[in-house]
């Protein structure tokens, strides 16, 4: 990893933090699609993707460290983003389903598309920040964190993120990391269908070593089901059916952008199986890591992912970025790299050969990647 770079701009200053502000823009696109209608239903994910993608390619990369010892009372202009993020996410879907459910001048396509791009807001936008404050030890934040994720109906993430991914990355153990060859669409049924189970068991597993059962009171998931339900309540008073309706397929698009991303963030990287189950530490290699500018801006440095895995609790300014041999670089931002794993032989053509380079230059003695590759733990030679 780099040094601290002595040109980065004072963390105090808010000229500095006003490129992660990035995401505002795309409040007044969904007022002006939801009043106007036609084409402009279409302008958040134009903003949200294209829009930075083709920033990216003007801005090119930033490979600059700020000093992370930087203390928090330096970061309060980077920090208000996320935590002012909750109230606006939560006014504008709540707000835009009432307006489309009491106004008559949006056809169903219209509303169908405006109600994808609400989807890009709160899963390219809120799920992002929601994952910033689920990692922080202030109360407030944890809760903010919550609450975003109650919005999509993806409480059980705060669990699964902390306690299964963080712990088991790059092994069998761990649902999204990717694994080699496995196309997006296969790997998000999957997700789907384990995620919420592995979570449970976390938590039931933290109980029981406290000598409670899985139904105690302290589970959070009582907390999950309870916001969640409370999400649903409101979106059926404001608009009905229709507005349950709506709220459910928000939901939908940010819980695909998420494991979109999750998808891109380890696919194919693996720790090397050390035997009787043990896996090497988690190094920065085993995460894609991206530094073009514009798409970290609107993602808070989530692209700077080695970094993140090495200090889960580092707050998204001071994350550090690594040189191609010490972690492996995307061509594109998460962005554009999503968009192409949506196209799984695009996708494969692109990334399959990155990853045997990075099997070759990092675990050369590793012969056999078949049980990697399955997801398997691999067994002891003559077994």
């Amino acid at each position: 990893m780099s040094d601290a770079s002595p040109s980065a701009a004072p963390m105090r200053a808010l000229r500095g933090a006003l490129p992660f502000w990035l995401s505002l823009g795309m409040i007044p696109l969904a007022v002006l699609g939801a009043t106007v209608g036609g084409w402009t239903t279409a302008l958040l994910p134009v903003y949200g993707w294209m829009l930075v993608t083709l920033l990216d390619a003007l801005l090119g990369l930033n490979e600059e460290n700020p000093d992370p010892a930087t203390p928090d009372t330096d970061l309060l202009w980077y920090r208000a983003i996320t935590v002012i993020w909750f109230p606006i996410q939560f006014v504008t879907i709540f707000g835009l389903i009432w307006w489309v459910t009491h106004t008559s001048h949006l056809g169903t396509l219209e509303i169908l598309v405006l109600f994808f791009g609400v989807g890009v807001i709160s899963g390219t936008v809120g799920i992002v920040y929601s994952h910033e404050l689920l990692h922080q030890k202030n109360r407030l934040e944890r809760w903010l964190g919550d609450l975003l994720l109650a919005t999509v109906l993806y409480s059980h993430f705060r669990t699964e993120h902390l306690l299964v991914h963080h712990r088991h990355v790059g092994t069998p153990r761990d649902a999204v990391t990717a694994r080699y060859n496995e196309g997006f669409h296969r790997f998000f049924l999957r997700v789907l269908r384990e995620c919420p189970g592995s979570a449970w068991r976390a938590e039931a597993q933290m109980l029981a070593r406290a000598g409670k059962g899985p139904l105690h009171p302290r589970n959070p998931f009582w907390r999950y089901g309870a916001l969640q339900l409370a999400m649903l309540a409101l979106a059926a008073l404001l608009g009905g059916w229709a507005g349950l309706g709506l709220f459910l397929f928000q939901a939908f698009v940010a819980v695909w952008q998420l494991e979109l991303t999750n998808y891109v963030e380890h696919y194919g990287l693996t720790r090397k199986h050390l035997g009787n189950g043990r896996y090497e530490h988690v190094l920065p290699r085993h995460s894609w890591n991206a530094a073009h500018t514009a798409s970290n801006w609107l993602l808070i440095n989530l692209q700077r992912h080695s970094d993140h895995h090495y200090k889960p609790d580092r707050r998204f300014p001071l994350l550090q970025t690594y040189p191609a041999e010490q972690a492996p670089q995307l061509p594109l931002g998460y962005p554009a790299m999503t968009t192409m794993a949506m196209i799984p032989p695009l996708w494969r053509r692109r990334m399959n050969p990155r990853v045997r380079a990075w099997r070759k230059t990092h675990y050369p003695e590793i012969g056999d990647w078949a049980p990697y590759n399955r997801g398997e733990t691999p067994m002891p030679r003559g077994a």
